[in-house]
C-alpha cells in the first residue's frame, strides 16, 4: 500500500460508509434465518480470467466487519486468474461473511476490470517508452480504490484530485484569455498561496504549443485531439524540453501509433469508466 493516496484510515473511512449505506439498520435476511452463534467458510471463486485486483481491500473489509474471521489468501493483488480459480477463503461468524459479501465483491469485480483492461492496454503500448496513465474520469467516492486497481494492472496515476496539480484544460485557457495569461495567473497564485504544485497546459494545435515552450514552469504539455501525425511533429519540436502527454479519442485500435510518436504518457479516461467487471461469487463452502 505504497501509493501516497492509499492509507488505513482513509480505506477504513471508505469501508464504513460503504457498509452504512448497504447494511442500514440491519441485515435482517440473515439475522432472521441464520443463527446468531453459526460459523461457517466461503470461497471467493473466478468465474472469468483477467488481472486480479482488491484481494487487499477484501481483507480490510472482512476485518473491519469482524476482527476475529480468517482469511486465507490464494492469490495476491495483480495475479492473472482464470474461471475456476478461489482468490481466497473467509472462515468466521456466518452472518458477518453474509454482511461483508456484496462490499467484497462490488470491489473486487470492478477494481479486477479496471486491473485487466489497463493491462491489456499497456500490452498494446509494450516495447515503446510511453507510459499509461488515468483520469479523474472515475466514480465518485469511488476514485481511490479504481486508481489503486489501474496500479495493480501496471498503469501510472495522474493527478488524484484537483488540488495535487494544475492541469490547464482548454475550458481554463479560453477563459483565461489564452496559454500565457492562463499559466502567468497560475504561477502568481501558487506563489501567493505558498503552493508547489507543478502547472501542466493542454494544447489543441501548434500554435499553442509554441506559446506553452516559451513558458519556464510549465512542466508537461497536453497534446489533445491531435492525429498521430501532428503528434509526431509536435514531440519532435518539444525535444524532450518538457514532458509530453497524449489525451483525446485514445482507444485499442490507435494505442500503438499513438506510443510511437514518442509521447512520455498516454491518458485513458476508459481505464476507469469504460471497462468490464470480471464475474466473480462468494460461495458457501460445505466440505
Amino acid at each position: 500500500m505504497a501509493l501516497s493516496y492509499l492509507s488505513k484510515a482513509r480505506i477504513n473511512k471508505f469501508i464504513k460508509s460503504a457498509l452504512t449505506e448497504d447494511v442500514g439498520d440491519g441485515d435482517h435476511t440473515s439475522l432472521g434465518s441464520i443463527p446468531e452463534s453459526d460459523k461457517s467458510r466461503a470461497r471467493l471463486l473466478i468465474k472469468d480470467s483477467g488481472v486480479i485486483a482488491g484481494i487487499e481491500l477484501a481483507e480490510m473489509i472482512f476485518h473491519h466487519v469482524d476482527p476475529s474471521m480468517k482469511v486465507e489468501v490464494k492469490k495476491k493483488d495483480g495475479d492473472w486468474v482464470e474461471s475456476g480459480d478461489i482468490a481466497l477463503v473467509v472462515s468466521g461468524n456466518t452472518r458477518n461473511i453474509l454482511k461483508s459479501e456484496r462490499l467484497v465483491l462490488n470491489c473486487m469485480q470492478r477494481m479486477s476490470g479496471i486491473a485487466t483492461y489497463t493491462f491489456k492496454l499497456n500490452k498494446l503500448i509494450e516495447g515503446t517508452s510511453a507510459k499509461l496513465l488515468d483520469t479523474r474520469k472515475t466514480t465518485p467516492n469511488f476514485r481511490m480504490m479504481e486508481k489503486w486497481a489501474v496500479s495493480i494492472g501496471g498503469g501510472v496515476n495522474h493527478r488524484f484530485g484537483l488540488y495535487d496539480l494544475v492541469l490547464l484544460k482548454d475550458n481554463h485557457v479560453d477563459y483565461a484569455g489564452g496559454i500565457k495569461k492562463a499559466v502567468n495567473a497560475s504561477v502568481q497564485y501558487l506563489k501567493e498561496k505558498e503552493l508547489d504544485l507543478d502547472i501542466e497546459i493542454e494544447v489543441r494545435n501548434m500554435i499553442e504549443l509554441e506559446e506553452a515552450l516559451e513558458l519556464p514552469r510549465v512542466k508537461r504539455i497536453l497534446l489533445d485531439n491531435m492525429l498521430p501525425s501532428e503528434m509526431r511533429l509536435a514531440v519532435q519540436k518539444v525535444n524532450k524540453t518538457k514532458e509530453t502527454e497524449a489525451s483525446g479519442g485514445i482507444n485499442e485500435k490507435n494505442i500503438r501509433e499513438i506510443a510511437e510518436t514518442g509521447v512520455d504518457y498516454i491518458s485513458v479516461g476508459a481505464l476507469t469508466h469504460s471497462y468490464r467487471s470480471l464475474d466473480m461469487s462468494l460461495k458457501a463452502d460445505k466440505e
